[in-house]
């Protein structure tokens, strides 16, 4: 009776094992992509991030799009000043002056663990504050603009301050956006005609074709994990994100843009909604751009399979250093992750 039991549960846990390599999402796919002209962009946390790897890899981005986000590195690796000086700065946790940002930024570069930021120069960005923004004030982006300014000539630099919105993604495609001074879940709202993914790409990229319709392009979930040396949790990542991909970048050389959701955004938070309402992809359909979008997710403490504590519970991007100091160079686990992706999608295609 023993032995008979022992094999039903060796046969329950042999099909639950084959069950869970059922529903593993496949692998992301070369398709020979270019990334002369990478760009990036992001709101809240993912604003930070897209400031993060644009600074880190200023040799190989072109632009960022910012909303939301403040100056790169910021909170110089601490919580406390995350969650004060560089979203709600005041008289006893002012933000760092340009001088103590540029110094960082540029030890950094001379240490060799981030681009020379005199790459910086031949950069693009675009960048929005909300005037009903009470979580990232607008003196904390009026910051990252003098940030870049230190580098970049005004007319490579558009900044604008809608005096409705709040803290969230501006988008005109998502059909179930909040009003624009909504502060709810899925923190994607609409603003009038306001459409942040194509003036932010047409930006950075120069004049585009107006976006399609509706997208016709495929959204793939691939597995992120395959990128991340260990656990993709211990680097506080989703096991699995997404890439869209028009038609036409199949079998044509496309641009990719990375597009870095914000706390609260990830999958396992608000499913697809950022990945499908957002408004890139009917810009990426008319204008052969790949739009990479990874994902965080959720963690406080220890996981299931791992001993790690992290502390992430609203799944934001690191631009603290949940995951690690070295969290805003080429060293750090996200950062690193992601732009391992990007050299898979520039992979040649297989045959």
């Amino acid at each position: 009776m023993i032995s008979s039991t022992l094999r039903s549960l060796a046969t329950i846990a042999l099909l639950l094992l084959i069950g869970q390599c059922g529903f593993a999402a496949p692998p992301l796919p070369a398709l020979g992509a270019d990334l002369r002209d990478l760009t990036v962009s992001g709101v809240s946390s993912g604003g930070y991030m897209a400031v993060q790897f644009e600074v880190a890899h200023a040799k190989l981005v072109r632009g960022a799009g910012v909303i939301a986000g403040g100056p790169y590195d910021c909170a110089e690796g601490s919580i406390a000043l995350a969650l004060t000086a560089c979203m709600w700065p005041s008289s006893w946790a002012p933000l760092p002056s340009l001088a103590e940002l540029r110094g960082r930024a540029e030890a950094l570069s001379r240490s060799g663990s981030i681009d020379p930021t005199e790459h910086l120069r031949e950069h693009r960005v675009w960048l929005l504050s909300g005037g009903k923004d009470e979580i990232v004030k607008t003196r904390v982006v009026d910051r990252l603009a003098a940030f870049y300014a230190e580098w970049l000539p005004p007319a490579a630099i558009r900044y604008i301050k809608p005096p409705d919105a709040a803290h969230a993604m501006i988008s005109v495609a998502d059909p179930q956006a909040d009003a624009c001074d909504s502060m709810q879940s899925p923190y994607i709202n609409r603003c009038g005609d306001l459409d942040p993914a194509g003036e932010m790409l047409t930006h950075m990229l120069g004049p585009l074709q107006p976006p399609d319709a509706t997208a016709q392009g495929e959204m793939l979930q691939f597995e992120q994990g395959d990128f991340v040396d260990g656990k993709a949790i211990d680097a506080g990542l989703a096991d699995e994100a997404y890439v869209y991909v028009p038609r036409d970048c199949r079998n044509t050389s496309c641009r990719i843009h990375v597009a870095f959701h914000g706390c609260r955004q990830s999958s396992a938070q608000i499913g697809r909604r950022f990945v499908d309402g957002t408004g890139y992809n009917r810009w990426a359909d008319s204008n052969r751009i790949i739009v990479l979008y990874p994902q965080t997710v959720p963690r406080y403490g220890l996981a299931i399979g791992s001993w790690k504590w992290m502390s992430n519970p609203l799944a934001c991007w690191d631009w603290w250093g949940y995951s690690g100091r070295t969290y805003p160079t080429r060293d750090g686990v996200q950062i690193r992750a992601v732009r391992a992706m990007l050299e898979r999608l520039a992979a040649p295609r297989q045959p």
